[in-house]
């Protein structure tokens, strides 16, 4: 939230992350001549028959008559969005033994690699290819590897790429069989949409298939996924089986899961089936001008009182004052600030304190800044009466340090104490201690492309980097409303970028939080989705509030799609979302300066 004008932070993000995997390009090897033993291991690697024995992601690849190195079929990918358009196959090897992969490849930032290999994996690449060109490299199995994964794959954004005669030359392994059936099939996480799962890895497996009823609905590389979209308070039975290139192992023993009831949200909050969430400038003034707490309309269930700041960026203690008189002549007297409060709350309103803001940024990079969070915290919730926290934490508050990089164990000192605190406020004020969220979109939704400074480096850290504070408290938060402005364009799960200011974007961005996704396209770290009742939309109140502003009627198609599958243009929800909390924005105060256009749209259309 903003004080002054917008700021826009993805100018460096994707120009960072080309730089540093171009960076990261592995030298071409020299290939060794082949021994009198060694054959050509790969199957259909001139592409002569489809794309028997290999899979592609998406629908990257395709088989062409030309160009061609040899023969008269080649492989044509195109990546498109988050899919960087990768085909592989998995081939049987012996262990201790070497091995030559070559392809012939034509287009820009080609990759040729191979995974699995019990030593070093290998990779190499060309910037820039005109013509045919040959890649090769060699590698060594390690002493129980049986089976490697070789690949292709283009670059995120590049035309199409071509693939040719590829081969792997080495002594050839024993016959692949079909894995063994899953065992130890469980739940490990349940809301009222989404249930996970985890069970036993299978030896010779290359990935696998998770059946709900009876139907697939999910794939995995590793022993977890997340299956999505589900109704709450609804039984359901599960089965995974194993596969590689043989086939598919038979289904494990069932087992059964029900989804929890809708409602609650983080404790016994009462909030209303439809809530709108509204900032209110307590501490400071701007071009909308001063409202006073008694002044705020009923329309509002949760008011933020903006902004508690720190007295350092690292300290983490926190303070919060009315504005100055002299910036503020109509400010209300402290007595008259805290009996408004009151009032508020007698009529069945939550008033919170929300932390950070624009100009806030606070880093709990010590365990005596966790706890003198925790303390100033407190005494701010106990000096005016609050009902509890929200969290709008930006700029370089929440990174993540090189390393981290599972979202559900992080190990970054700003997130580990952040968690810490708030669970200690929600220890210390009970199940109707309120919390909600702010994060934009950078720190959660592009998640799904990025998180961190990624596997090679040079991605802005802060990417993705409220998702294990979301997660961590999932249990204890009662709203998260992510602020949809502000921000550039984001992928949907439909793999294509949303860019800000009508339907679609919050269409697509809401859907994301209640569906899951994959946390940097890896399928097993999947972001499990919130319960409906904890997701409201944020948006600004109006055009001077922020970029990104949306008009009524494209709000209202919005929520026509995300809670009655209407109205949803191009987008297709992954589920009818309608338990939706409802809608937060930046503020009331440029509401109010609006002529009260947000909140009148929103009670006419919820009825209030």
């Amino acid at each position: 939230m903003e004080r002054t004008g917008p700021t826009v932070r993805f100018s460096g993000l994707l120009a960072a992350a080309t730089a540093a995997v171009l960076a990261a390009g592995a030298l071409v090897a020299t290939a060794p001549v082949a021994g009198a033993a060694d054959v050509d291991l790969a199957r259909n690697g001139g592409f002569e028959s489809g794309l028997d024995g290999w899979s592609c992601t998406a629908a990257s690849g395709a088989v062409v008559s030309t160009p061609v190195h040899g023969g008269t079929k080649a492989l044509k990918a195109t990546p498109a969005g988050s899919d960087n358009a990768k085909c592989s196959q998995s081939i049987t090897v012996k262990p201790n033994s070497s091995y030559t992969l070559s392809a012939w490849v034509q287009g820009s930032y080609v990759y040729l690699g191979a995974t699995g290999t019990g030593t070093t994996d290998v990779s190499t690449w060309t910037q820039s290819s005109g013509a045919w060109k040959q890649l090769t490299t060699t590698f060594r199995t390690g002493p129980s590897t049986t089976s490697v994964s070789v690949y292709t794959h283009g670059w995120y954004g590049t035309p199409a790429h071509y693939v040719d005669d590829l081969t792997l030359v080495g002594p050839g392994g024993d016959p692949v069989v079909i894995p063994a059936v899953p065992a130890g099939l469980k739940t490990t996480a349940i809301t009222s949409s989404s249930v996970a799962l985890s069970w036993n890895a299978v030896s010779g497996a290359s990935g696998y298939n998770v059946y709900r009823g009876g139907t697939k609905v999910a794939t995995a590389t590793g022993p977890s996924a997340t299956v999505t979209g589900l109704t709450p308070s609804t039984a359901y039975s599960f089965q995974v089986s194993a596969t590689n290139a043989a086939g598919e192992s038979a289904k494990s023993a069932a087992i059964t899961a029900t989804t929890t009831a809708g409602g609650g949200g983080g404790g016994d909050t009462k909030l209303p089936a439809r809530a709108l969430v509204g900032y209110l400038h307590s501490s400071f003034a701007n071009g909308s001008g001063y409202t006073r707490m008694a002044d705020v309309p009923d329309s509002w269930d949760v008011i933020n009182l903006a902004f508690g700041e720190p007295t350092s960026v690292t300290s983490g203690d926190i303070r919060f004052s009315l504005c100055p008189v002299a910036e503020c002549p109509n400010v209300e007297s402290e007595a008259e600030f805290k009996a408004a409060i009151k009032a508020k709350q007698a009529a069945g309103k939550k008033v919170l304190i929300s932390i950070g803001g624009q100009n806030g940024q606070v880093q709990l990079a010590s365990t005596a800044a966790r706890d003198a969070f925790v303390t100033s915290v407190s005494k701010i919730i106990d000096t005016y009466g609050l009902d509890g926290l929200d969290i709008d934490f930006e700029g370089h508050s929440l990174s993540l340090n090189t390393g981290d990089t599972d979202f559900r164990s992080p190990t970054s000192p700003v997130i580990v104490n952040l968690i810490s605190a708030v669970k200690s406020l929600k220890a210390k004020y009970g199940s109707d201690f309120v919390l909600t969220m702010a994060p934009e979109t950078f720190f959660v939704q592009l998640g799904y492309q990025f998180y961190g400074s990624g596997p090679w480096g040079g991605q802005d850290p802060r990417a993705g980097a409220y998702l294990p504070v979301i997660h961590a408290l999932r249990d204890d938060l009662t709203l998260l409303h992510v602020q949809d402005y502000n921000s550039g364009p984001i992928m949907g799960l439909d793999n294509q970028y949303h860019t800000m200011g009508g339907a679609d974007f919050h269409i697509a961005m809401t859907d994301m939080l209640l569906a899951g996704f994959p946390v940097a396209g890896n399928t097993s770290r999947v972001f499990p989705g919130l319960r409906p009742d904890q997701v409201a939309i944020g948006l600004p109140a109006s055009t001077q509030a922020g970029n990104g502003h949306t008009t009524p009627a494209e709000v209202n198609k919005a929520l026509n799609c995300l809670i009655k599958k209407t109205d949803c243009g191009s987008y297709q929800t992954h589920g009818t979302w309608s338990d939706l909390r409802g809608l937060m924005t930046w503020s009331i105060n440029w509401d109010r300066f609006n002529n009260w256009e947000f909140s009148r749209n929103f009670d006419a259309y919820f009825g209030n």
